[in-house]
């Protein structure tokens, strides 16, 4: 029944957006959710805004993707009677599955955007299909407060042509990473299919106050630190983020530079999400996937949905947590450079002492034709952790190129390589393992 109830739900607001297409769709300080978003990180600050009424903008996103990619691990020739192989079982928790080239599972995000009063918007992303969820649920939202006429006209006007105000269940801003990945379907933004090994996102119940100036920018945040909200009682303790940067043009608008540094911190939690909570999963599908895989339940059978983060790597830090993030970002004419470097320390609830990871990544793109539809990019990420067990090191190479087919439609094919090694990994699936091959994508956003 409430499949049913989801299926019509989603029908009636189709329907609805449909209804209103004809209308004029952007909203006030609104990144759009087409080629014209792509250098957008927070959403536009505009002190000058219109309000005509209630607009609602329906919206959303579908991607599909076909993988041609292989895998390999130091056992893929091994055998029951090996070194530390005592069983069947045991083989099949270090053997890699077979995995072949083909389509992934399509999936689709349905955006609602809700210009509410002068200066104050509702965001609510719902995800259709992922790979986690064989069913929709709600990713997350905000309520975005640009202006406060809504008290009384002209309240606090000279303050807020500086301040922005969100509060919600929402993804919160660490980094600016997380402006460039792909959110489910939600694929455009991303010159490339994939997302950083270590993939920081999260969606928090929290506030956030920006401060905007002269190109300046800082925002201070607080969450409860949960994932799945409760009330019942747990150890887990507010968490604290921030941002401070600078965003700005040169020599007119053919040089832009920003430059940003962020921290999320949380000093004692029941579980830190940080690392783990996207549910949408990762694009590289059941690489670097066991035959079998041990959960909750005990030994099953691997599928894409039990591993749904493949590719990915979470350091472990579920107890507490600190983790600063530094992105650069410079964009020349056509020719953009985007970096990341990220160091985060950390414990788990078994463990006494602080561990390390560290996280560096580059992107370089090249966007030509008309209107920049073109665009060819290549991206470096490493990553260097202290788990229990020992030091690991992971490094993926990206090759990328894409065709923006209209403003709302792009096409993607990349080349990737990830290796991984050091002896953390030693007796286990990741041992001296590598995937490769390439990713084809097509993403649809408006």
């Amino acid at each position: 029944m409430r499949t049913l109830l989801s299926k019509i739900l989603v029908v009636a607001m189709l329907f609805a957006g449909m209804s209103i297409y004809a209308q004029k769709r952007d909203l006030s300080n609104f990144r759009p959710p087409d080629q014209r978003g792509l250098h957008m990180f927070e959403a536009p600050k505009d002190s000058v805004q219109l309000f005509d009424g209630i607009k609602v903008r329906v919206g959303g996103s579908s991607t599909l993707q076909f993988q041609g990619l292989s895998h390999e691990n130091a056992y893929d020739n091994a055998a029951v009677g090996d070194v530390g192989i005592p069983d069947q079982d045991a083989l099949d928790q270090l053997q890699l599955i077979g995995i072949e080239s083909n389509f992934n599972l399509a999936t689709a995000n349905l955006d609602l955007d809700v210009q509410l009063a002068k200066g104050v918007r509702m965001h609510l992303r719902t995800y259709l299909s992922s790979r986690h969820h064989p069913e929709p649920y709600v990713k997350g939202g905000y309520f975005l407060i640009d202006d406060l006429s809504f008290i009384s006209e002209g309240f606090m006007e000279n303050f807020m042509k500086y301040v922005t105000v969100k509060v919600g269940h929402m993804e919160n801003n660490y980094g600016d990473a997380h402006f460039r990945r792909s959110d489910n379907s939600m694929a455009l933004y991303n010159p490339f299919v994939g997302n950083l090994i270590m993939d920081a996102f999260t969606t928090e119940v929290g506030a956030e106050v920006y401060y905007r100036n002269g190109g300046f920018i800082g925002m201070l945040g607080v969450s409860n630190g949960k994932l799945n909200q409760s009330v019942a009682e747990s150890d887990t303790k507010p968490s604290f983020l921030a941002k401070l940067g600078y965003d700005n043009y040169a020599q007119g608008d053919d040089l832009r530079f920003r430059l940003t540094g962020s921290v999320y911190t949380t000093s004692e939690s029941s579980r830190t999400y940080l690392y783990a909570a996207d549910r949408a999963g990762s694009r590289y599908y059941l690489v670097l996937e066991s035959v079998q895989t041990r959960g909750r339940g005990g030994l099953a059978a691997t599928s894409p949905v039990s591993q749904f983060r493949s590719g990915r790597f979470d350091p472990g830090f579920s107890n507490e947590l600190t983790a600063f993030m530094f992105n650069p970002f410079v964009k020349f004419g056509g020719l953009e450079f985007f970096g990341t470097a990220e160091f985060s320390s950390g414990k788990s609830n078994n463990e006494a002492d602080t561990r390390n990871a560290t996280q560096l990544a580059g992107e370089l793109i090249y966007r030509f034709g008309g209107n920049d539809d073109l665009y060819v990019g290549t991206r470096y990420n490493t990553v260097n952790a202290e788990l229990g067990s020992g030091d690991v090191d992971i490094n993926r190479f990206n090759l990328s190129a894409g065709y923006f087919l209209t403003k709302n439609i792009l096409a993607k094919l990349e080349y990737v390589n990830q290796n991984h090694d050091g002896a953390g990994y030693d007796g286990t699936k990741f041992q001296d393992g590598s995937f490769n091959g390439i990713m084809v994508e097509a993403v649809i956003s408006f």
